[in-house]
């Protein structure tokens, strides 16, 4: 990137949803105006894992992923951060010397309205533009954005999927909400039952949807079955860990075990439930497995 002219947008980007893309899109415009590379710049980890003592939010997707989204959005580059009590302790006029100007040489900035940044927060859209001004860059202050009265943001995508509505969070991610792991060793009990379930073994602290049966489709990048998902802690038998269980659709004989998956989130069909017997769960397993068929043929 040195030695390169860039447009650049700065945020955390967790999850990449509509509003996020309208920031990438308002530099990916910026810089096909001036006819250079646009570049996001990032964070990682969460920079509240540092700056707040409760810790960062749940994530809605992981850093790889963050980069892929970001560039199928429109971004030449990415620049991911490490976010630590130095950059935390950065001055934000540094910030601005060191790596926007130092590192990037834009030649403009896309930023949200409410954008602030460096120690303390103390940097804003007015004092990025003041240093533009000073420093040879442009400033473009993009406005929030959303529909029906609300702002799309991260933390509420997160409120909605860890409630279970998954199908407003895909509406505002622009995307199905997914999680991502590897197909590890369960109770074998789906199996038992008629339903043998992919259990994920997943990494850092995702956003785990509210417990309940979800529509989706788990794929693991050569295929992309229906599948019924289920999350929770499986009081029918006892159990205390929270788990993310997958019964595939109409397929016999996968063999998943240790294999890199994605489960796509589409709607929730049940919450948490209990049966007097498991044979009344068996009866509402086949009830919710036609549902989903009938709903993600739909």
């Amino acid at each position: 990137m040195p030695g390169t002219r860039h447009v650049a947008t700065i945020g955390v980007f967790d999850g990449v949803h509509r509003g996020q893309r309208v920031l990438v899109s308002a530099a990916r415009k910026e810089a096909d105006r001036r006819g250079l590379a646009m570049v996001v710049v990032t964070f990682d980890p969460h920079p509240l894992a540092i700056v707040s003592p409760e810790g960062p939010p749940k994530s809605l997707a992981s850093v790889d992923r963050r980069v892929e989204l970001l560039r199928s959005a429109g971004a030449d580059d990415v620049l991911v951060l490490t976010f630590d009590e130095k950059l935390q302790a950065t001055e934000p006029e540094d910030f601005v010397r060191e790596v926007l100007v130092g590192r990037l040489d834009v030649a403009a900035v896309a930023v949200g309205e409410d954008f602030r940044f460096g120690r303390r927060a103390r940097g804003d859209v007015s004092l990025l533009s003041t240093m533009g001004a000073e420093l040879g860059f442009d400033v473009i202050g993009v406005p929030l954005a959303g529909d029906s009265g609300t702002f799309w943001s991260s933390t509420l995508v997160r409120r909605l999927i860890s409630d279970g509505d998954v199908a407003t969070a895909a509406d505002m991610l622009g995307r199905p909400y997914e999680l991502t792991g590897t197909v590890v060793h369960g109770d074998a009990r789906g199996r038992t039952l008629g339903f043998p379930t992919a259990n994920l073994g997943w990494t850092g602290s995702p956003t785990l949807p509210a417990d309940g049966v979800y529509a989706g489709f788990l794929s693991d990048g050569d295929h992309r079955w229906s599948s019924a998902i289920s999350v929770g802690t499986n009081p029918q038998f006892h159990t205390n860990q929270r788990r993310v269980e997958t019964y595939v659709i109409d397929q016999t004989g996968l063999d998943l075990y240790d294999k890199p998956i994605t489960l796509e989130f589409i709607d929730r069909v049940r919450g948490q439930l209990t049966f007097p017997d498991v044979d009344g769960l068996v009866v509402q397993m086949h009830k919710d497995v036609d549902s989903i068929r009938t709903l993600l043929s739909a």
